[in-house]
């Protein structure tokens, strides 16, 4: 049966109840969520036939598996439809209202949770600080002082107006309020859309006064970020969405929280429209994800339903976005995936038949290309969702979730759970037949040699990581005064030849790839120390344990702590003034004269610019790091510590050794310990 013959104008189709389909493209993070639950079952069994000490370092495992939540960013153009693309994704069409606030800033976290019904259960809204607020009112936000820097000042008094009126009204709806809710946060223990609106939105009629609007948007200019948590029926494994505000260069407190954003999480989508697809114009949406691997970037060029020829332009249109890629040194790699949410969410919302003629006559021209493989028992609902493209997004999705970080998860935990099960058959033995250590050690002294093994260990990887970012720190220092030096040279070149009148251009992409360079050095060299830095933290404790214990403890199998990934340097992607060939960067030349006042004055305006990258790259990101490395380290070291404390507490025997034989509870016991470390053992491989 194909998609044609079974409706064939827009006045025939028909929605049913319930589409069948809304769970194609998980499959692979279904069979993940079984691996988990299988996991999880193998640690609770783990944690009953364990002593004390090693008890607890299960029960943390166990939280840490509970509460892995791999995050998605999505980020687009203004007017893209990016959020009608999340509530669908979501599963709720009417989830998040599209019509926000221009001027607002808020990050929104949609929590998706595995629930045999929609619920909404949570909701944690915060506000921007006071530090953040008046760096918009004094400064006009990043792209305030830019223009400062600029001498723009028209546009800068444009802004300030802006927010300004912004603030008034801010102020007249919250009262006295106003100052203290300033770094704070709200929390509720269910959110509705009116809610949502009264943190997020203004709605259509900002001016409109009343009793019906009196409460919509009214925190909406002061709040940061906005975490929703809900039930989805048809996610098999918890997701986060992050829905961040539209990327353009109009309003840059937009550009921070969405650089914050993409940090956050491990895989960006990126949301296009079929009609402005990607040119040079969007050089803000380029810059921030080209720091960051392919891999982790899928492009969802969305609204395809409003195309009057899909089959034919949709090929032109992806060539058109490669080759933009490839000029503007993005992720030429990344998947590009076609689709609209605008025919997702009349799935969900059972309203198919109400599909504008525009729509109907795209989809009936796209399903002819895309459907190829469709059976009579498909319904109209099931096949449009697959046209909608989330399928396809789900399928990429959740094949890089699982691959990329889930499995490693996974890894890591069960590595941690075979040392723990591995040194509860060994303290068994020793219970049983007692140890051959070559020395005589008391409890105090393997306690005390433990803590000072732990803590040389840990002083010297903190030492290493100062002295190899202390050496990244100096070369992206001579990186960035290598490219200012040449710029300005290009400047003065450029005065001596064609004089003031002509606007000189020079590209800061060449500083960015230095800078790119740089940082991934750091990142290779930085794994590099951590493994190794763990290796020799791993034979120490070798040693020690047969120290203490004797050859007993040769069972033991301690699993390698994994160096943690290096973040994406996004926070290159931020705007300065050479990227611009507009105003600002035109108003500052028309405004500097003499050749000398030129060069002293790019200067200070260049160092000014990258001054707060060249902070996150050097510092802020060198820490997260630096203190991830660490972390690993003190969670595997508090690992062993409870490992040791369950070898030294059977190190003693015990009166009768009969009665471990006779006892049936203990042959029980010995069983399960075995079949939970041969199941860890095989998520450990």
């Amino acid at each position: 049966m194909t998609f044609e013959r079974s409706f064939d104008t827009a006045t025939e189709l028909r929605a049913p109840a319930s589409p069948g389909n809304l769970g194609a493209g998980l499959e692979v993070m279904a069979e993940f969520a079984h691996r988990v639950e299988h996991l999880d079952l193998a640690l609770a069994a783990l944690a009953e036939v364990t002593g004390e000490s090693n008890s607890r370092s299960v029960e943390r495992l166990r939280k840490a598996l509970a509460e892995y939540e791999p995050s998605v960013t999505i980020l687009g153009q203004v007017k893209s439809g990016k959020t009608s693309l999340v509530n669908a994704m979501a599963g709720w069409a009417d989830l998040l209202p599209s019509d926000v606030n221009p001027w607002t800033s808020v990050v929104t976290s949609l929590h998706l949770m595995p629930g045999r019904k929609r619920a909404e259960i949570g909701a944690r809204f915060k506000f921007m600080t006071e530090e953040e607020w008046d760096r918009l009112l004094t400064k006009g936000g990043r792209i305030g002082e830019l223009a400062g820097r600029a001498g723009a000042d028209s546009e800068l008094e444009k802004i300030r107006a802006q927010i300004e009126t912004m603030r008034e009204k801010s102020r007249k709806r919250l009262g006295k309020k106003f100052e203290l809710l300033l770094g704070q946060e709200h929390e509720y223990g269910f959110f509705d859309k009116n809610l949502v609106e009264r943190y997020i939105c203004l709605g259509d009629d900002f001016e409109t006064e009343g009793e019906d609007n009196a409460d919509q948007g009214r925190f909406a200019d002061i709040t940061r970020s906005a975490d929703l948590w809900m039930n989805c029926p048809t996610v098999p494994f918890r997701m986060c969405l992050r829905d961040t505000p539209g990327v353009n260069d109009t309003f840059m407190m937009r550009e921070q929280v969405t650089i914050q954003a993409i940090r956050e999480s491990r895989i960006c989508v990126v949301v296009l429209s079929a009609h402005q697809a990607l040119t040079s114009v969007d050089m803000g949406l380029i810059r921030l994800i080209s720091n960051l691997k392919s891999r982790d970037v899928l492009i969802f060029v969305n609204r395809i339903d409003e195309l009057a020829d899909p089959q034919n332009q949709i090929p032109e249109i992806e060539a058109s976005i490669r080759q933009t890629l490839i000029d503007q040194n993005g992720p030429t790699g990344a998947a590009i995936i076609f689709g609209s949410a605008y025919w997702a969410n009349k799935v969900l919302s059972g309203g198919i038949e109400t599909m504008s003629e525009l729509s109907s006559a795209a989809l009936l021209d796209w399903a002819s290309t895309a459907l190829t493989d469709t059976t009579p028992e498909e319904s109209a609902a099931d096949m449009v969702w697959e046209l909608s493209g989330l399928p396809n997004l789900f399928r990429h999705l959740c094949e890089r979730i699982v691959a990329d970080g889930g499995e490693a998860q996974l890894s890591r935990i069960a590595n941690s759970a075979v040392t723990i099960a591995s040194s509860q058959k060994v303290a068994d033995t020793i219970t049983i037949e007692g140890t051959d250590a070559p020395t005589e050690m008391n409890m105090y002294d393997v306690r005390s040699r433990f803590d000072h093994l732990a803590e040389r260990h840990l002083t010297k990887l903190q030492q290493s990581f100062d002295s190899l970012i202390a050496e990244y720190q100096l070369r992206a220092d001579r990186a960035h005064a290598n490219f200012i030096d040449r710029a300005t040279h290009s400047l003065i070149e450029h005065l001596e030849s064609l004089g003031e009148k002509e606007v000189w251009e020079y590209s800061p992409t060449g500083l960015r790839m230095l800078l790119r360079s740089a940082y991934n050095v750091f990142g290779t060299r930085a794994q590099n120390l951590a493994t190794k830095s763990f290796e020799a933290a791993v034979t120490d404790l070798a040693e020690l344990y047969y120290t203490a214990f004797g050859s007993a403890v040769g069972g033991i199998q301690i699993g390698l702590p994994i160096a943690p990934d290096i973040p994406s340097p996004v926070a290159l992607g931020q705007t300065i003034a050479l990227d611009f060939r507009d105003g600002w960067w035109r108003s500052w030349w028309r405004r500097t004269r003499g050749y000398k006042v030129f060069a002293s004055k790019f200067q200070a305006l260049i160092a000014a610019e990258t001054e707060d990258f060249m902070h996150q790259l050097k510092v802020v990101q060198t820490a997260e790091v630096k203190e991830a490395a660490l972390k690993t380290l003190s969670d595997f070291m508090e690992e062993q510590k409870d490992i040791l404390l369950e070898l030294s507490s059977r190190a003693g025997g015990v009166a009768d050794v009969q009665d471990l034989f006779i006892d049936r509870s203990e042959v029980e016991r010995q069983g399960m310990l075995q079949d939970a470390l041969d199941t860890l053992t095989r998520y450990a491989a």
